[in-house]
């Protein structure tokens, strides 16, 4: 609970700067919407490659459209498969990811298990609607506090998982695929809470926006694991 006040005092002073910080202008720019769109049947496909048939078969699927994610195969298990863009880089850390949001040649399939959809997923969803309104990654930043801090995103309690075993993920440049891995929402763990292994390294190591809600762990398996396109 003191983590919790101590972090809610350091997004209130945060956004008390905000005009300062969206003042900042960026070279970045945004490439135009249709290079991060998919022909929706490759994109589905895509996304459910993200996880072993069993929960991938029955989970519902989204796909990328110029508004944001949308719904393309309804589910029953309450799992939710996806295919992030860049939209999905760190808010935090490592710093020098932030700007992923601009490359279009991202694609990382992800299946949300039924607690992650409920809590992880709103906050990628927030993220890419923001940044398809081309807000930078300090604007955005901003925003998903305000939101988390109003209640428009949904509190980051408890730990929870997803699935990124695609063996057709590109991470960005230099990373490619990497290694399937499983993506656990661990609100405010720190790396030396998962045993201080090195970034990018094949074994456990937070990958995300350490010690805050957003907190992301990845877990890495066997190569051998990764699913390909069914």
């Amino acid at each position: 609970m003191l983590k919790m006040t101590r972090y809610m005092h350091a997004l209130l002073a945060t956004l008390a700067m905000a005009p300062t910080m969206t003042a900042v202008a960026q070279s970045s720019k945004y490439p135009p919407i249709r290079d991060y769109i998919m022909e929706t049947s490759a994109e589905i496909a895509l996304a459910k490659s993200a996880a072993p048939a069993n929960i991938s078969d029955r989970a519902t699927i989204k796909v990328l459209k110029k508004s944001g994610f949308e719904v393309a195969q309804l589910g029953d298990n309450g799992n939710v498969c996806l295919v992030m863009r860049g939209f999905s880089a760190p808010t935090y850390t490592p710093a020098q990811f932030r700007d992923l949001v601009y490359d279009p040649t991202i694609h990382a399939p992800i299946c949300f298990t039924a607690p992650a959809a409920r809590t992880a997923l709103p906050y990628y969803e927030l993220r890419t609607a923001l940044a398809l309104e081309g807000r930078t990654p300090d604007q955005i930043t901003v925003a998903l506090q305000e939101a988390y801090v109003t209640g428009r995103l949904p509190r980051r309690e408890a730990v929870t998982f997803a699935y990124m075993w695609s063996a057709h993920q590109h991470l960005g440049s230099g990373i490619d695929a990497w290694h399937p891995h499983l993506m656990i929402f661990a609100p405010y763990f720190e790396n030396s809470m998962v045993g201080g292994n090195a970034f990018g390294s094949p074994l456990p190591q937070v990958s995300d926006d350490a010690g805050t809600p957003f907190t992301v762990v990845v877990v890495p398996v066997d190569d051998k694991l990764a699913v390909r396109i069914r």
